[in-house]
């Protein structure tokens, strides 16, 4: 078995750049952790630099075919390959609740799925990083005041040091992109609990950016403002002249008013 037959409906870009995939690796900064999730590891282009360094790597893959490489080529592997969907598996039948890494080269059209994935077990995941499509990698690390600066930015860089690392070209792909790739490294904040619900959190910024033009006055009306709460100044702000700070101070104001 020589090669794996990339597939359009699994969004597969396989990389071909063996300096890229080792600098994907070496994003991991190895703190806090000493399991590697891989999501998507095609062939092992990735994987391969992943397997030198002291943790222990799984990879998690949906094509069976890819399974079949991996086997075949890679036996430090053997017992760590899920061959699931890392959106539907319950990660914790390998993991146990313990920490562990993600790394990987995502597919473009389930990209931003994974990483609310991520967000999800997030009290498990001290470190993510991999390689995105451009748009998607710069959306994620973007501050306040952009067109771009929206629901990933703030609900990611509540809990994680977001940090655009190297843009990747078109033609170090089989077959290639469309478009150009960004690699991106998240790490987990040393306190990442919010000191407000972190359910109303999130339901707060995607409320409001879900009519992104409007004040916040007007596109948060669903939670039933008191006329008090609306004299507040922060209400005639467009969620996108918000920080991350000041979207935590909003949900607490919100739930003092107990919304």
């Amino acid at each position: 078995m020589n090669q794996v037959k990339a597939k359009k409906h699994l969004g597969q870009h396989f990389l071909t750049d063996e300096n890229i995939a080792k600098n994907i690796a070496d994003t991991l900064g190895l703190q806090g952790y000493n399991k590697v999730l891989e999501i998507g590891p095609g062939m092992g282009v990735l994987t391969k630099y992943l397997l030198e360094k002291p943790i222990t790597t799984y990879v998690i893959e949906i094509d069976t075919e890819s399974v079949d490489y991996l086997n075949a080529h890679y036996p430090k592997l053997h017992g760590k390959i899920i061959s699931k969907d890392f959106l539907k598996y319950n990660i914790n039948e390998v993991f146990e609740g313990q920490p562990f890494a993600i790394i990987g080269n995502f597919p473009y059209n389930i990209s931003s799925q994974i990483v609310f994935r991520c967000l999800d077990l997030r009290e498990q995941v001290p470190e993510f990083s991999g390689m995105f499509q451009k748009e998607v990698a710069e959306r994620i690390c973007e501050k306040k005041g952009s067109k771009t600066y929206g629901i990933l930015s703030v609900l990611v860089q509540a809990f994680y040091d977001a940090e655009y690392l190297f843009t990747v070209h078109e033609h170090v792909f089989n077959p290639p992109p469309k478009v150009k790739s960004g690699v991106l490294r998240l790490r987990r904040k040393e306190n990442f609990h919010l000191p407000c619900s972190e359910k109303l959190f999130f339901n707060v910024v995607k409320t409001a950016f879900q009519q992104r033009r409007k004040t916040l006055r007007n596109s948060l009306k669903s939670f039933n403002l008191t006329d008090n709460l609306k004299e507040d100044s922060i209400f005639d702000l467009r969620p996108e002249q918000l920080t991350v700070e000041q979207f935590i101070e909003l949900t607490q104001k919100l739930e003092a008013h107990a919304v």
